[in-house]
């Protein structure tokens, strides 16, 4: 038995143009493939897929875009990524491509409040000039007619002509909805419980909703990958936090909605509102249904400080909400991009509390090794799960990636 899932209000239906998949559509064709895990990774490879001609079926264990993939800073300047060149290249056509509006913006800008940061920011600055990257370095009266919040405090910064931001939450919605105009499943509220193998191969997933047959499997599960993936005897090592977010009351609109700083991201909204996080993250106990994620209100507080700090002409305003979603984390704080030896039709992505920003690229590299066993566009072997082999069994303790003893204990 199958279950073709809940719509949760997306078109379906919708006609895709015939240019979008000219250069694409067949290379997949009849592929049934599965992806658990609906945050923006798994979706983004989702609708890479169906582009493809694939049969898409997308199962979460509850809403999908619900946890961290909808609740970030929606930065896309990941230039120490392997996957950036294509971050960038994608993010200025998504809108178009999606056919639904992601709110995408170009440009960053980074401003510093304490000589520390400062020299950071010219450190990177630095860094990203020498690889082909344009940084402007700023004074701090530059930054302050580019940043109309910015108060005396701002010691200088640094602008990215590359990178930008999006609406997470549009974006997310923006996939899901592609997705399913190409004719893609989505099923919330379908917790994955098992795989059926046979040769070698998964040849279906079992869900609370129903079996699934496939050809391919992407494991997208963000905190749960490890448990999932541990069930077909691969050791994915992974530690999940909380993220938080604060959002302001609306501010009036400076020229670049995206400024970092003072170990903050976010962006102002497109009404105004000012929509921060940026830790200190806390370490969490994995369960398989998935940790909850709910705002603390001590990090809520710290938050606030730090963002009033940022922009004292906006210290004013009240916090009208706050978020939180979970982050998963590798050992070397990098994405985990690979297709399994054993069973050899998965691949599992994990993006290690980046996946937003990079989802354009990798959806892409996903498609790429499903379909063709290799990325086409950049060589991803340092993102290989093999760079684990070996690691200690108690590398969290060593690092001190705890879950509070309280947690543990509950």
């Amino acid at each position: 038995m199958t279950n073709t899932g809940t719509n949760f209000g997306l078109n379906v239906g919708r006609e895709t143009p015939q240019e979008t998949m000219a250069t694409i559509a067949g290379t997949a064709n009849a592929m049934k493939v599965v992806i658990v895990g609906g945050g923006v990774t798994g979706l983004s490879a989702g609708w890479w897929l169906a582009r493809s001609g694939a049969a898409v079926t997308v199962l979460d264990k509850g809403i999908v875009g619900w946890e961290a993939s909808g609740r970030n800073g929606g930065g896309a300047s990941h230039y120490q990524s392997p996957l950036f060149e294509e971050e960038q290249r994608m993010w200025p056509e998504m809108d178009a491509l999606l056919g639904y509006p992601t709110e995408h913006q170009k440009e960053r800008i980074v401003m510093a409040v304490t000589e520390k940061q400062l020299r950071q920011y010219h450190y990177i600055a630095k860094m990203n000039n020498e690889m082909g990257y344009r940084v402007d370095l700023l004074e701090a009266d530059q930054v302050r007619a580019m940043v109309p919040l910015a108060g005396d405090n701002c010691l200088g910064g640094m602008h990215y002509r590359f990178g930008g931001h999006a609406n997470p939450q549009r974006t997310v919605q923006a996939y899901a909805w592609a997705l399913q105009d190409l004719g893609g499943r989505i099923c919330q509220h379908s917790p994955v419980t098992g795989f059926e193998t046979e040769g070698g191969k998964v040849v279906a997933v079992h869900a609370t909703s129903g079996r699934y047959e496939c050809d391919a499997v992407v494991v997208a599960a963000g905190p749960q990958i490890g448990a999932l993936m541990a069930k077909l005897g691969v050791s994915v090592p992974l530690a999940a936090a909380r993220a938080e977010m604060i959002v302001t009351e609306p501010a009036p609109m400076m020229p670049i909605g995206g400024v970092d700083g003072n170990g903050l991201y976010g962006r102002q909204t497109m009404r105004g509102n000012l929509a921060y996080g940026g830790g200190p993250h806390e370490w969490l106990a994995t369960f398989e249904a998935g940790p909850a994620a709910r705002p603390s209100s001590p990090l809520t507080r710290n938050l606030a400080r730090r963002v009033a700090e940022l922009f004292p002409k906006a210290a004013h305003l009240n916090v009208i909400r706050s978020w939180a979603g979970i982050v998963e984390n590798t050992p070397d704080g990098r994405p985990i991009i690979d297709r399994m030896k054993g069973p050899e039709n998965v691949v599992v992505a994990t993006m290690s509390g980046v996946g937003f920003g990079l989802s354009p690229a990798s959806g892409h590299a996903v498609r790429d090794l499903v379909v063709d066993g290799q990325c086409s566009f950049t060589d991803i072997a340092k993102l290989s799960l093999s760079r684990f082999d070996g690691i200690e069994p108690d590398w969290r303790e060593q690092r001190g990636w705890q879950a509070p003893k309280a947690e543990l204990a509950a």
